[in-house]
């Protein structure tokens, strides 16, 4: 949203709040924070109460007319609509309130995935749910992409209408095969993960709270953290080592947000899928937020509509050393733990009842492994959970949880 004398854009930000829907100066506090991460800045709010949008222009007749005072009052260049516009209330928007630029929610979170993404995957990702997104609004669109840079307008457009579109159709084409080629390689490291029979938890959570954080604490690996939404965007898989020498993988994907658009769900679907994969989903939720439970209830219907709500579920709130004497639950989950990812508190607890869920999960092994076999020992090591081992005349007295493929080969060896 920076423009291109790197001044803050000012924009007004716009909600229609209809009946049932949530507070609408949380939403635009969130909104604020999103114009706030992509560079602009907000300088006043206006919000409608209607029955719905207007379908025509979002806001009513009246409502574009105090906009537009407000916005010369506060000296703004452009508005932020809450929503994601369709085609017809982009254009009547904009010719109604040329010459202020009009953008909206996905606008705006393009452009912060946009300028955050630093692997090769999450470029094409971003790219293409742009192009998706700009290729139902051409029209609506081509004006502003000839005079105008900033938020939601990383460089200029073609002049052409057709001319766009076929490019946009050849890119997107393009774009497409290339992720299918990145969605091969990752299926075969997750297949390579598989024979090694590794236990997945992958992290899950609100944009911002602390997931990176956690991460970085549990691994000891450099993911970026930041105080500000969507610091990471590209996945990121860690080893862990529990203090009963069990390995186990961690991942970390992009965070949730309320409206998340249906483009970047579908761009990002390949990364989306780790937690498809995983033995645990691991929920974290900011503990000094006051809106958690609506924020929770974001990632539970994300993960639905990713098709993942069959697995177990520990939610962890994180935080909790900014908040006294508060004793959390989330009742959808399996297990409910207070942490501070910051200091470090709660993670022993943390890392156990991920250990227990995945031993209830697996087979338990009571059996003498001779010397001769001794490769099953070493496999029992790093692919279960060891309780105890004994070197005995007869061989490796082993007690340990061993996955199901695992506890096949060791059949013959159990007591």
């Amino acid at each position: 949203m920076i423009s291109n004398d790197q001044r803050p854009e000012k924009v007004i930000l716009v909600c229609v709040a209809t009946e049932g829907s949530e507070d609408p100066e949380i939403l635009l506090d969130e909104l604020a924070e999103l114009v706030e991460t992509a560079g602009g800045q907000e300088v006043g709010r206006v919000i409608q109460n209607r029955e719905n949008a207007s379908p025509a222009t979002y806001v009513g007749k009246g409502k574009i007319e105090e906009i537009e005072a407000y916005a010369q009052a506060q000296g703004a260049t452009g508005i932020v609509c809450d929503d994601e516009l369709s085609p017809s209330q982009m254009r009547n928007l904009s010719e109604a309130l040329e010459p202020l630029r009009v953008l909206d929610r996905t606008m705006v979170i393009l452009d912060i995935f946009a300028d955050h993404a630093s692997s090769s995957e999450g470029k094409l990702e971003v790219e293409l749910a742009q192009l998706k997104y700009r290729a139902a609004r051409i029209r609506s669109l081509a004006g502003s992409f000839d005079r105008q840079y900033g938020m939601g307008m990383r460089g200029p457009g073609e002049k052409k209408l057709e001319t766009d579109r076929r490019l946009i159709r050849d890119r997107i084409s393009v774009l497409t095969s290339e992720l299918k080629n990145v969605s091969r390689t990752r299926d075969v490291t997750r297949a390579q993960r598989s024979r090694k029979n590794l236990p997945l938890v992958s992290i899950v959570g609100y944009t911002n709270a602390g997931k990176s954080t956690l991460l970085n604490k549990l691994t000891g690996s450099e993911v970026l953290e930041e105080d500000k939404l969507f610091a990471t965007l590209d996945t990121t898989v860690r080893n862990f080592v529990s203090q009963t020498g069990q390995e186990i993988l961690f991942s970390d994907t992009v965070g949730f947000i309320r409206k998340l658009p249906h483009h970047l769900v579908e761009a990002f679907r390949s990364t989306l899928d780790e937690a498809r994969y995983a033995d645990i989903i691991l929920q974290v939720a900011d503990a000094s937020d006051p809106e958690i439970r609506a924020k929770m209830r974001v990632v539970r219907d994300t993960l639905e509509k990713l098709g993942i709500s069959d697995k177990p579920v520990i939610t962890v709130f994180n935080k909790c050393d900014k908040i006294h004497l508060v004793d959390l639950r989330d009742p959808e989950a399996d297990a409910s733990i207070m942490i501070s990812a910051k200091t470090g508190e709660g993670l022993e607890l943390l890392t156990e009842q991920v250990e227990k869920i995945l031993s209830e999960r697996r087979h338990c092994f009571n059996g003498i492994i001779p010397y001769t076999a001794g490769s099953l020992a070493s496999d029992i090591r790093t692919r279960g959970q060891l309780l105890s081992e004994e070197y005995v005349p007869e061989g490796i007295k082993i007690s340990a949880f061993v996955p199901p493929e695992l506890a096949g080969r060791l059949k013959e060896f159990e007591d």
